[in-house]
């Protein structure tokens, strides 16, 4: 066979197939047989390219939030989790979350009861330069979620409450699918608002268990350190080191729940999704037998905003179609009565086996 009819090997790219044209190279001496073997090699690279073709046509015409969620899943279906796709949360957080959206700024507590648990968030206020303090926020929506689960991965990353953050936290505005822009209206400047809410607030959490009640106030953030250039035009964009309280560091390392950080970035502009996502993996880490789960007791978890229970129904079935979009294996069931949820593999949540959780943690 002459060269000018001799088969492209540089149009076989994927890995995989790179390494059967490796072994078909050894197999095969004769020239005739080696090229029927290329030949098919190219017809599936060539295959495979015109699939991947029209699977990013169809994302391209999807709207932003429904393109990261399919591209999540095609993630999980090429490559299982690993460990480093794991991150933590504390799992009172996923029983009790802050709230969903900006209260008024005279609002200074926010109360949340699940069960018998409550849980209090008390904002708090900041000195600044000229000497007056500042009322801050109470917490609120997907970046306040996201700046705890940051927080609270790098500690147990770091196995420290003093995390380190300068070098860290604009590359996981970036990671979790934010740009990186400043400005009034920027994301940095919405996530170190939340973050200064954050630093400054108090949480109190109740049990009301006729057993044992307890009350137990602390603040999540100890202090925070702001590193100053001698440079006076230069300032930092985030503080150097973020310390947590030795209670809120304790109990992280008691009570941490590991998420799948790519899971997170595919819900990373709904609060109300990440809680979702957040609880029922503190759901399925908990139970041993199928869980029955009223909607009264689901719209006191989730249904802030809500007059109706039925319009909140609607959004709860709506939100749980996005969540098995990302995670088609959950074994949960929604009827009439409520919410069935199955015990199962940790794999059904993106996560990788318990061993691998616990050796990363």
């Amino acid at each position: 066979m002459s060269d000018e009819t001799a088969p492209d090997l540089s149009q076989i790219q994927d890995a995989d197939l790179r390494r059967k044209l490796v072994v078909a190279r050894e197999r095969f001496k004769l020239p005739a047989v080696f090229d029927v073997e290329v030949r098919q090699l190219i017809a599936e690279q060539q295959a495979r390219n015109a699939g991947k073709a029209s699977r990013t046509a169809e994302l391209d015409a999807m709207p932003r939030e429904t393109r990261r969620r399919a591209l999540t899943l095609d993630h999980f279906l090429e490559e299982a989790p690993t460990a480093s796709d794991i991150r933590h949360l504390h799992s009172v957080l996923a029983i009790c979350g802050l709230p969903y959206e900006r209260l008024p700024i005279e609002q200074r507590d926010f109360r949340r009861v699940q069960g018998n648990m409550g849980i209090m968030v008390q904002a708090g206020s900041t000195l600044m330069p000229n000497g007056q303090w500042v009322d801050q926020p109470i917490p609120f929506g997907p970046k306040a979620r996201l700046i705890l689960m940051h927080l609270c991965s790098e500690a147990i990353r770091q196995k420290s409450p003093t995390i380190e953050i300068a070098d860290t936290f604009t590359a996981f505005v970036r990671e979790m699918g934010f740009s990186d822009s400043g400005g009034k209206k920027g994301p940095l400047t919405a996530f170190r608002e939340q973050l200064n809410a954050l630093a400054t607030c108090s949480i109190r959490i109740s049990s009301t268990d006729p057993t044992k009640p307890k009350v137990k106030q602390f603040f999540p953030i100890e202090e925070m350190e702001v590193w100053l250039s001698a440079d006076a035009r230069q300032k930092s964009l985030w503080p150097s080191t973020v310390t947590f309280s030795p209670f809120m560091y304790e109990s992280l390392l008691k009570h941490a729940l590991p998420v799948n950080g790519r899971v997170v970035r595919a819900f990373q502009g709904s609060a109300r999704k990440l809680d979702i996502y957040f609880w029922l993996g503190w759901r399925m880490y908990n139970i041993n037998a199928p869980l029955v789960i009223s909607w009264d007791a689901i719209a006191e978890q989730f249904g802030s905003g809500f007059s109706r229970q039925r319009a909140f129904k609607a959004k709860f079935n709506e939100e749980i179609d996005h969540i098995r979009e990302v995670l088609p294996k959950l074994p949960l069931k929604l009827t009439e009565s409520g919410l069935i949820l199955e015990p199962a593999d940790p794999s059904v949540l993106a996560l990788p086996p318990k061993r691998t959780l616990l050796k990363k943690a």
